[in-house]
């Protein structure tokens, strides 16, 4: 009876740690499809899952005195990880990521560590986005104010202002240095307005706000490390901290699929 509950029990438990794989298009594991050179720094990072044009994050010389400043560290303890210092991996794919937020909606889940951040535009450190370069700047974002406060947003370019009714500011708390957390953002899908959450280290939404889509919003490359492809000014609006994994789902997964995520990837 003993042997018959501990064979239910692992096999329940494998079965919450299996991530769904419906609507998953990004799939980054530092353990994994992390190409470095000779000094032990990160040129590509492999998408797991997903079509070919969105399998490569690769570093991006553009805009950079020093071409090679842009590609961030690799760490193997106590978990695999990149560390990122104002720098930033980007997948060239210019139209992959528009039905985030034209109404697929999208999941997005991140392991990561945060360092003191540095100055660059004031409360924008970012550690992912998909903002187009220029115009309004449409398309997902997730950040951290210069004192490790965490947040995230969608923005539709209807209007141009940093935070509004179509550009909303998702903040969490203030994330502790010297350890990983477990952040996650669900968008709706649909038509009209949907809702937006944040989710820090816990399955209770610590923000949440409504976000107008706009079918016709053109958002553009994803970028790691930084919120968008930033070649005018890269690292300006890049975070200082470290990625462990980072998921991402063009649609809102259930509550017990989120579930199932924290579980896999804690």
């Amino acid at each position: 009876m003993k042997f018959s509950l501990l064979i239910s029990f692992f096999t329940l438990s494998l079965a919450a740690a299996e991530l769904p794989s419906a609507g998953l298009m990004v799939d980054l594991d530092a353990a994994k499809g992390v190409a470095v050179d000779a000094q032990g720094r990160a040129t590509s990072w492999a998408n797991q899952v997903g079509p070919a044009a969105t399998r490569d994050f690769v570093g991006q010389p553009k805009g950079r005195a020093e071409p090679t400043s842009g590609l961030p560290s690799v760490v193997k303890e106590p978990r695999a990880a990149l560390s990122f210092r104002q720098q930033e991996l980007v997948c060239h794919d210019e139209s992959a990521f528009d039905g985030l937020i034209r109404g697929d909606g999208c999941t997005w889940v991140a392991v990561l560590k945060v360092y003191p951040q540095r100055v660059g535009l004031k409360d924008v450190n970012s550690f992912f986005g998909n903002l187009r370069n220029g115009q309004k700047y449409e398309g997902i974002w997730g950040c951290l104010d210069d004192d490790n406060t965490v947040w995230w947003g969608a923005r539709n370019g209807l209007t141009f202002g940093r935070f509004d009714a179509n550009n909303p500011k998702l903040a969490g708390p203030k994330l502790t240095e010297g350890r990983f957390h477990v952040i996650a953002g669900r968008l709706g899908a649909g038509q009209g307005e949907v809702a937006a959450e944040l989710f820090v280290n816990d399955l209770k939404p610590c923000a949440t706000a409504r976000f107008p889509v706009n079918p016709k919003a053109d958002a553009s490359k994803l970028a790691i490390g930084q919120e968008r492809d930033a070649i005018q000014h890269p690292g300006k609006e890049s975070f200082d901290g470290e990625i462990a994994r980072f998921l991402l789902w063009n649609r809102p997964l259930t509550d017990a699929e989120l579930k199932a995520v924290f579980d896999g990837v804690r």
